[in-house]
This record gives structure tokens, sequence and C-alpha cells, in this order.
């Protein structure tokens, strides 16, 4: 008798584990494509930039420009993104803008370019500004753009009239922003004082 009532402990222990397994083995099936739909979501947030807004402030003779955008799914998915300014189609700059990554950073930044609007006739000007991130063949990623249409009225009248403004500054809070010609002043220091490096080895 008591070997049997051992028996049946054993066999109702077998089938409570049997059961659990299988319980498991479908919760984990359903899992399963909740985890990779979370994966897809998440894959899809990944590498966006987003302009929010651009607000422009007109002056006497400049348009001082506030570029608002967002790093998605966070500041540190990105270490540089490029920025080209246009007007009118034109390009007026491209720079080259570092992300900062500290804890105390936020994923939103602000980038203020300045143009100088001497010359420029009145009228409906169209300013547009791109940004992504630039690959080593020339792939833009994570493009986006942006325009608005600013009703320019000079308040000096200039007796030689201009078709494109001068970029005074293009600066960004946070931000560290270098220009193409920066970029190339760089490129050709960082080259002499290698060049000087190795002269100064070679005469050792």
């Amino acid at each position: 008798m008591g070997k049997s009532t051992k028996t049946q402990r054993l066999r109702d222990k077998m089938r409570a584990a049997v059961k659990q397994s299988k319980q498991t083995t479908l919760e984990s099936l359903w899992e399963l494509p909740q985890k990779e739909s979370a994966k897809a979501v998440e894959s899809e947030q990944k590498k966006q930039i987003i302009i929010s807004e651009i607000d422009i402030v007109t002056k006497e003779d400049e348009l001082a420009l506030k570029v608002e955008f967002r790093l998605l799914p966070s500041k540190t998915a990105f270490s540089k993104i490029r920025s080209d300014l246009f007007f009118n189609g034109q390009k007026l700059k491209s720079v080259l803008i570092t992300i900062p990554q500290s804890p105390l950073a936020a994923d939103d930044f602000e980038l203020t370019p300045v143009l100088d609007m001497k010359g420029i006739n009145a009228g409906s000007h169209i300013i547009r500004v791109e940004m992504y991130e630039l690959w080593s063949n020339g792939e833009k990623l994570s493009f986006t753009s942006k325009e608005v249409t600013v009703e320019y009225v000079p308040q000096i009248r200039e007796s030689r009239l201009i078709e494109y403004p001068i970029v005074k500054s293009f600066g960004g809070a946070d931000l560290a922003v270098v220009s193409e010609s920066d970029k190339n002043i760089y490129r050709e220091i960082e080259e002499t004082m290698k060049k000087e490096s190795v002269s100064k080895r070679d005469e050792w």
C-alpha cells in the first residue's frame, strides 16, 4: 500500500513537471514574437534626426536662425552629423557637428546660423536645412530636411544687390561645429605636423 502511494506521488510530480514544462514552452513561444516585435519597433526608432522647428529673427541687415532638432532614439546613437544650409536652393554652408555624449546633455539641440543680408533684395526667400549622417561612400543616412519661407524687408537700401547672403556664423549650443573650410585647414595643419614629426625623427 505504501509503495503504491509512493509511486502515485512520483507520477503526480512527473505530470506536474511535464505540464509546467509545456506551459513554460508555450509562454516562451508567445513571448518570442513579442520580443521580436519590440526589437522591430526599436529598430525603426533608431538613427532618426528630427528637425522640429526653424525660427527666424529679422534684424537690421541679418537673419538670425534657430534650428531645433532631436536625435532618436537618443544622442548616443550618433557621434557626428552633417548639416547643410540653403538659401533659395543654393547651398551656403556645410558643417560637421560633433554630438556631445555627456550624461548631462539632452537629446535636443540647437543650431544658430546668422546670415548677412546686406544687398539681398526684398521679398520671399526660402531657407532650407538638411541634416544627415554621411558615410565614406557618400551615402546620406538618417536624412531629414525642413524649409521655411521668410519675407525679408531690408532696413537700408543697398546700391549694389547680391543674389545670396553670406553666412556670418554657424554655431550651436553645446555643440562643436566645424565648417568644411575649417576642416580643410585642420587637416592641413595635422598633415604638416605629421611631416615635421617624421622629419625630426629622421634627423635623430
